[in-house]
């Protein structure tokens, strides 16, 4: 049986494999895109020529660790493939993403592209989507009114994310919300109600965005979902 890193590396792997010679292609952040970049960097080592758009400064780091050149978003009109993981995903390849804190910039870079690929290990598809915190990212002038008015809309608790005793702040220097719905019946309801919210930047909820999923088992199988609406 494959432990949980295996099985990143072996879904990061196949997803090297759809990098194509020429491409401009998007790279995401988190411990399953760091496999697919270990092993683009491999391709890269072998010959392959591609550039990489990086969806946060950690990932631009790996990138650049790795020889794979790196240009940014401003700098291209589309993305031929984007590559990263994903918190929960649901059988439809609907998201929960920004465990990492980089939602903003993955969901900018995702929208750029073509094709967009979801690696994840079989932890993470689950049947609806809400028992992984969704995070949101909000401007830290006034944040505590975007809390308060999220805790009473659902009744809830909202989570300032702390690092080190201090809030975290993403690349773009804002703060980020967890919110604990742990079963999101009606996704596109709960985005709309967010995206309301004067100082919330970006959530979370990355719906209809994904066409394919490389999703890997413990004993080794890679299941392949796909979107039927794309």
């Amino acid at each position: 049986m494959l432990t949980p890193d295996q099985i990143k590396e072996k879904v990061g792997w196949a997803a090297a494999q759809l990098v194509k010679e020429g491409m401009t292609i998007g790279a995401g952040t988190g411990s399953t895109a760091f496999w697919f970049i270990q092993a683009l960097g491999m391709r890269v080592k072998e010959g392959l020529q591609c550039r990489a758009v990086p969806t946060s400064a950690h990932t631009h780091e790996l990138l650049t660790m790795q020889n794979i050149p790196v240009v940014q978003l401003n700098d291209v009109d589309k993305l031929d493939l984007v590559v990263d993981g994903a918190d929960e995903i649901d059988e439809e390849l609907q998201l929960i993403k920004g465990g990492g804190g980089a939602l903003l910039r993955e969901k900018m870079v995702a929208f750029a592209g073509i094709q967009y690929v979801i690696i994840a290990d079989n932890s993470k598809l689950v049947q609806q989507l809400g028992s992984f915190p969704l995070p949101i990212e909000v401007i830290p002038y006034g944040f505590r009114q975007v809390q308060r008015c999220i805790e009473n809309k659902y009744g809830i608790k909202v989570s300032l994310r702390v690092k080190t005793g201090q809030p975290f702040l993403t690349d773009n220097h804002n703060y980020i919300l967890d919110i604990s719905l742990n079963q999101i019946h009606d996704l596109k309801a709960v985005q709309a109600f967010l995206k309301s919210i004067p100082g919330v930047v970006e959530d979370g909820l990355f719906l209809d965005m994904a066409q394919e999923a490389i999703i890997g088992y413990p004993n080794g199988e890679l299941r392949l979902l796909k979107n039927k609406s794309h």
